[in-house]
Protein backbone atom coordinates (compact mmCIF):
# COMPACT_ATOMS: atom_id res chain seq x y z
CA UNK A 1 0.00 0.00 0.00
CA UNK A 2 1.46 3.12 -1.15
CA UNK A 3 1.40 5.71 1.72
CA UNK A 4 2.45 9.56 1.95
CA UNK A 5 3.68 10.75 5.62
CA UNK A 6 3.57 14.19 5.94
CA UNK A 7 5.75 15.30 8.84
CA UNK A 8 8.11 17.53 9.37
CA UNK A 9 10.15 16.34 12.84
CA UNK A 10 12.76 13.44 11.67
CA UNK A 11 12.78 12.31 15.11
CA UNK A 12 9.05 10.97 14.72
CA UNK A 13 9.22 10.87 10.87
CA UNK A 14 12.18 8.72 10.04
CA UNK A 15 11.27 5.37 12.75
CA UNK A 16 7.57 6.53 11.87
CA UNK A 17 8.87 5.40 8.32
CA UNK A 18 11.25 2.27 9.10
CA UNK A 19 8.18 1.00 11.21
CA UNK A 20 5.17 1.30 8.16
CA UNK A 21 7.72 -0.16 5.84
CA UNK A 22 8.31 -3.20 8.37
CA UNK A 23 4.66 -3.53 8.40
CA UNK A 24 4.38 -4.06 4.30
CA UNK A 25 3.56 -0.06 3.37
CA UNK A 26 5.66 1.85 0.78
CA UNK A 27 5.88 4.76 2.23
CA UNK A 28 7.13 8.41 0.23
CA UNK A 29 7.76 10.86 2.81
CA UNK A 30 7.71 14.94 2.82
CA UNK A 31 8.33 17.61 5.11
CA UNK A 32 6.26 20.69 3.94
CA UNK A 33 2.72 20.47 3.19
CA UNK A 34 2.82 22.05 -0.39
CA UNK A 35 5.40 19.18 -1.68
CA UNK A 36 2.91 17.08 -0.20
CA UNK A 37 0.05 18.50 -2.26
CA UNK A 38 2.46 18.44 -5.28
CA UNK A 39 3.20 14.57 -4.50
CA UNK A 40 -0.50 14.13 -4.13
CA UNK A 41 -1.37 15.52 -8.16
CA UNK A 42 1.72 13.77 -9.09
CA UNK A 43 0.65 9.97 -8.43
CA UNK A 44 -1.77 9.75 -5.54
CA UNK A 45 -1.22 7.56 -2.38
CA UNK A 46 -3.76 4.89 -1.10
CA UNK A 47 -3.28 6.87 2.00
CA UNK A 48 -1.67 10.10 3.54
CA UNK A 49 -0.93 10.28 7.36
CA UNK A 50 -0.40 14.07 8.12
CA UNK A 51 1.06 16.39 10.83
CA UNK A 52 -0.71 19.11 11.68
CA UNK A 53 2.42 21.67 12.75
CA UNK A 54 4.23 22.06 9.12
CA UNK A 55 6.90 24.85 8.45
CA UNK A 56 5.00 26.29 5.11
CA UNK A 57 1.24 25.73 5.52
CA UNK A 58 -1.02 24.68 8.35
CA UNK A 59 -1.95 20.99 8.01
CA UNK A 60 -5.20 21.85 8.31
CA UNK A 61 -4.83 23.85 4.82
CA UNK A 62 -3.42 20.58 3.54
CA UNK A 63 -6.21 18.61 4.49
CA UNK A 64 -9.02 20.98 3.14
CA UNK A 65 -7.03 21.31 -0.06
CA UNK A 66 -6.73 17.45 -0.24
CA UNK A 67 -10.37 17.04 0.12
CA UNK A 68 -11.16 19.42 -2.52
CA UNK A 69 -9.77 17.22 -5.42
CA UNK A 70 -9.41 13.96 -3.66
CA UNK A 71 -10.86 11.66 -2.19
CA UNK A 72 -7.76 9.88 -1.10
CA UNK A 73 -7.89 9.15 2.74
CA UNK A 74 -6.59 11.19 5.29
CA UNK A 75 -5.36 10.59 9.14
CA UNK A 76 -4.06 13.48 10.98
CA UNK A 77 -1.51 12.94 13.16
CA UNK A 78 -0.97 15.27 15.69
CA UNK A 79 0.03 16.56 19.34
CA UNK A 80 -2.93 18.91 18.83
CA UNK A 81 -5.06 16.88 21.61
CA UNK A 82 -7.73 18.59 22.31
CA UNK A 83 -11.86 18.66 21.52
CA UNK A 84 -12.09 21.47 19.10
CA UNK A 85 -8.62 20.81 16.91
CA UNK A 86 -10.25 16.95 16.87
CA UNK A 87 -13.91 18.11 15.87
CA UNK A 88 -12.12 20.90 12.92
CA UNK A 89 -9.80 18.00 12.00
CA UNK A 90 -12.68 15.68 11.28
CA UNK A 91 -15.47 18.57 9.56
CA UNK A 92 -12.59 19.43 6.96
CA UNK A 93 -12.58 15.94 5.60
CA UNK A 94 -9.72 14.26 7.43
CA UNK A 95 -10.58 10.01 8.26
CA UNK A 96 -9.33 9.61 11.31
CA UNK A 97 -7.46 11.56 13.89
CA UNK A 98 -4.49 10.47 16.17
CA UNK A 99 -2.76 12.37 18.92
CA UNK A 100 0.84 12.29 19.67
CA UNK A 101 2.53 10.03 21.43
CA UNK A 102 0.70 7.56 19.73
CA UNK A 103 1.94 3.15 19.24
CA UNK A 104 3.23 2.06 16.00
CA UNK A 105 0.77 -0.81 15.84
CA UNK A 106 -2.19 1.34 16.87
CA UNK A 107 -1.54 3.65 13.68
CA UNK A 108 -1.06 0.81 11.64
CA UNK A 109 -4.78 -0.46 12.85
CA UNK A 110 -5.76 2.66 12.15
CA UNK A 111 -4.45 3.00 8.71
CA UNK A 112 -5.96 -0.69 7.91
CA UNK A 113 -9.43 0.51 9.16
CA UNK A 114 -9.75 3.61 7.78
CA UNK A 115 -8.86 1.82 4.24
CA UNK A 116 -11.63 -0.78 4.26
CA UNK A 117 -14.15 1.54 5.11
CA UNK A 118 -13.30 4.19 2.62
CA UNK A 119 -12.71 1.52 -0.06
CA UNK A 120 -9.34 2.41 -1.34
CA UNK A 121 -7.61 -1.54 -0.60
CA UNK A 122 -6.49 -2.69 -4.01
CA UNK A 123 -5.50 -6.10 -2.52
CA UNK A 124 -2.40 -5.54 -4.19
CA UNK A 125 0.86 -7.20 -3.01
CA UNK A 126 4.28 -6.36 -3.49
CA UNK A 127 5.92 -7.46 0.10
CA UNK A 128 7.13 -10.51 -1.32
CA UNK A 129 10.60 -10.42 -0.10
CA UNK A 130 13.25 -13.43 -1.63
CA UNK A 131 15.89 -14.20 1.49
CA UNK A 132 17.58 -16.87 -0.66
CA UNK A 133 18.02 -20.69 0.74
CA UNK A 134 14.38 -20.83 -0.27
CA UNK A 135 12.99 -18.07 2.01
CA UNK A 136 10.47 -16.30 0.93
CA UNK A 137 9.20 -13.24 3.12
CA UNK A 138 5.76 -11.82 2.43
CA UNK A 139 5.20 -8.66 4.91
CA UNK A 140 1.68 -8.21 4.13
CA UNK A 141 0.45 -11.63 5.23
CA UNK A 142 2.82 -11.92 8.12
CA UNK A 143 4.39 -15.37 6.60
CA UNK A 144 7.68 -16.91 5.54
CA UNK A 145 7.82 -19.56 3.57
CA UNK A 146 10.42 -22.29 3.09
CA UNK A 147 10.36 -24.38 -0.41
CA UNK A 148 6.65 -23.62 -0.43
CA UNK A 149 6.21 -24.49 3.61
CA UNK A 150 5.42 -22.09 6.16
CA UNK A 151 7.78 -21.44 9.14
CA UNK A 152 6.26 -20.63 12.36
CA UNK A 153 7.33 -17.44 14.13
CA UNK A 154 6.31 -15.68 16.83
CA UNK A 155 5.00 -12.43 16.30
CA UNK A 156 8.49 -10.58 17.86
CA UNK A 157 10.55 -13.40 15.81
CA UNK A 158 8.48 -12.07 12.12
CA UNK A 159 9.02 -8.37 13.35
CA UNK A 160 12.39 -9.14 13.95
CA UNK A 161 12.81 -10.68 10.63
CA UNK A 162 10.96 -7.90 8.46
CA UNK A 163 12.93 -5.05 10.14
CA UNK A 164 16.21 -6.61 9.05
CA UNK A 165 15.08 -7.92 6.04
CA UNK A 166 13.86 -4.08 5.00
CA UNK A 167 17.27 -3.22 4.42
CA UNK A 168 19.31 -6.40 3.60
CA UNK A 169 23.20 -5.75 4.16
CA UNK A 170 22.65 -2.79 6.82
CA UNK A 171 23.77 -2.85 10.20
CA UNK A 172 20.68 -2.52 12.87
CA UNK A 173 22.08 -1.37 16.26
CA UNK A 174 20.64 -3.45 18.79
CA UNK A 175 19.54 -0.29 20.72
CA UNK A 176 17.31 0.48 17.31
CA UNK A 177 16.29 -2.94 17.21
CA UNK A 178 15.35 -2.96 20.72
CA UNK A 179 13.58 0.52 20.11
CA UNK A 180 11.18 -0.51 17.31
CA UNK A 181 10.66 -4.27 17.76
CA UNK A 182 9.88 -3.98 21.55
CA UNK A 183 9.44 -0.93 22.49
CA UNK A 184 10.86 2.77 23.02
CA UNK A 185 10.79 2.39 26.84
CA UNK A 186 12.28 -0.92 26.60
CA UNK A 187 14.28 -1.65 29.83
CA UNK A 188 14.56 -5.38 30.07
CA UNK A 189 17.49 -7.24 29.79
CA UNK A 190 19.44 -6.62 25.87
CA UNK A 191 19.85 -10.76 26.34
CA UNK A 192 16.06 -11.42 24.57
CA UNK A 193 17.34 -9.97 21.15
CA UNK A 194 20.23 -12.95 21.60
CA UNK A 195 17.73 -15.26 22.66
CA UNK A 196 15.41 -14.41 19.69
CA UNK A 197 17.96 -14.38 16.70
CA UNK A 198 18.75 -17.92 17.92
CA UNK A 199 15.34 -19.10 17.87
CA UNK A 200 15.32 -17.39 14.20
CA UNK A 201 17.86 -19.11 12.80
CA UNK A 202 17.27 -22.23 13.88
CA UNK A 203 13.45 -22.14 12.61
CA UNK A 204 14.85 -20.98 9.03
CA UNK A 205 17.49 -23.39 8.99
CA UNK A 206 19.94 -21.13 7.53
CA UNK A 207 22.53 -19.61 10.50
CA UNK A 208 24.48 -17.18 8.34
CA UNK A 209 20.92 -15.65 7.10
CA UNK A 210 21.38 -13.47 9.84
CA UNK A 211 24.02 -12.14 10.38
CA UNK A 212 26.02 -10.94 13.82
CA UNK A 213 28.45 -7.48 13.56
CA UNK A 214 30.10 -7.87 17.12
CA UNK A 215 29.81 -4.84 19.59
CA UNK A 216 27.66 -3.29 17.01
CA UNK A 217 24.25 -5.85 16.11
CA UNK A 218 23.04 -7.57 13.71
CA UNK A 219 22.21 -7.85 9.55
CA UNK A 220 20.80 -9.79 7.18
CA UNK A 221 22.90 -11.44 4.80
CA UNK A 222 22.09 -9.83 0.73
CA UNK A 223 20.41 -12.02 -1.59
CA UNK A 224 22.97 -12.96 -4.58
Amino acid sequence: MRLLLVEDDLAIAEPLTRGLRRDGFTVEHVTHGLVALDAIDASPPEIVVLDLGLPDIDGYEVCQRIREKSAVPVIILTARGDETNRVLGLELGADDYMVKPFGIRELVARIRAVVRRTGTDTGASDADIDLGSGLVLDVRARRVMRDGNEVVLTRKEFDLLSLLASDPGAIHRRADILDQVWDAHWYGPTKTLDVHIAGLRRKLGDHDLIETVRGVGFRLRETP
